[in-house]
């Protein structure tokens, strides 16, 4: 099995360094496409003839659909985002933030938030949610380091007990304040509720994602080892300290804002290490567009399977994610064409 670090990986790596824009075209065009389509999937028809003939098709299109796409994208692009480093800051292909504690952490900020300080505004929220996940992804990295390299399926299994763990002690603190339909708000992501005026701090989060494309490079050293790392010159605890940062940070605002979505960051990053290779300098916009497709087209289905009533995106995509799990831990992954 290939990881980041070995000589294949290396290989393949220098080999599909350079993307041109074709690479980007289907991504972008798919992107596009499901995004002009989703604008007139709901419980109230609106169809493009309508915004021709009635005013209240664009107030339905500004006020409800707009938004909602607008954080449909900007969730699914920036959970992708934090899976692909995360998996360089691990140095493993199986995990992703929801699967190693960092959602469980920052819906623990939020239950925390509402029992300690019951009229704090969403953005002390945020910050509480983002500090606890940042302290569970610090702990996290703690627990893999005593793991041996030579068992990379082991990093994946600790992470998803170290998250139910913080997960049970979630639901059993929610249960013991009365707030079980409260947490199930944060803990299973989806759309229905975003309007206009509700999803605007999720804009932190895109501004967040788009930072790391700054420091991609070091991302993509990092995940060489160590000893590269400091070879080359840079600080690993530097690198560490900033991508865990903002992967605590964005998967808080998003927890905060629509819920916790899991696998996004362990579906996307695999499918475009496979077909692109590693280096993120390149990868990074692909997996973000990838990222915002495969969300947005979870949410359609998610309207359209039971029309007029809606099933959770974090529903759909927990199942898809699973299923993809399963497959890449008993498929050797192989990178490159």
């Amino acid at each position: 099995m290939e990881t980041p670090g070995s000589a294949k990986w290396i290989t393949n790596t220098r080999l599909q360094s350079d993307m041109g824009l074709p690479n980007y075209l289907l991504p972008g065009l798919l992107l596009l496409s499901l995004s002009c389509t989703s604008l007139f999937v709901g419980v109230i028809d609106l169809r493009p003839i309508d915004l021709l003939q009635s005013s209240q098709a664009w107030e339905l299109l500004f006020d409800s659909r707009g938004p909602r796409l607008l954080a449909i994208l900007i969730a699914g692009s920036s959970l992708a985002i934090c899976g692909s480093i995360m998996q360089m800051l691990t140095r493993n292909r199986f995990v992703e933030p929801t699967t190693v504690g960092t959602g469980q952490g920052a819906a623990l900020g939020v239950l925390l938030a509402t029992l300690l300080i019951p009229a704090a505004p969403l953005w002390l929220r945020m910050c509480l949610a983002s500090f606890c996940a940042f302290a569970t992804s610090i702990g996290f990295l703690a627990l893999i380091r005593r793991l041996p390299p030579t068992e990379p399926i082991l990093v994946p299994l600790v992470g998803l007990t170290y998250g139910g763990v913080i997960g049970a002690a979630v639901t059993f603190v929610a249960y013991q304040g009365d707030l079980l339909q409260y947490i199930e708000i944060w803990t299973n992501g989806e759309f229905s509720g975003v309007l206009r005026g509700r999803y605007e701090l999720l804009w932190l989060a895109a501004i967040a994602a788009s930072l790391t494309y700054l420091a991609a490079d070091q991302f993509s050293i990092l995940g060489l080892g160590e000893t590269t790392t400091i070879s080359l010159g840079l600080s690993v605890r530097q690198v560490m300290l900033f991508g865990i940062a903002t992967v605590s940070m964005v998967t808080a605002l998003v927890v905060v804002v629509v819920g916790a979505i899991p696998f996004v960051g362990l579906v996307v990053p695999n499918i475009v290490s496979r077909l692109y290779g590693d280096n993120l300098r390149n990868t990074l916009p692909v997996t973000a567009l990838l990222g915002a497709s495969l969300v947005l087209a979870s949410d359609m289905i998610g309207r359209l399977a039971r029309s007029p009533y809606e099933i959770p995106v974090g529903t759909i995509m927990g199942v898809i994610g699973a299923v993809v799990f399963l497959w890449l831990l008993h498929k050797p992954t192989h990178y490159g064409a």
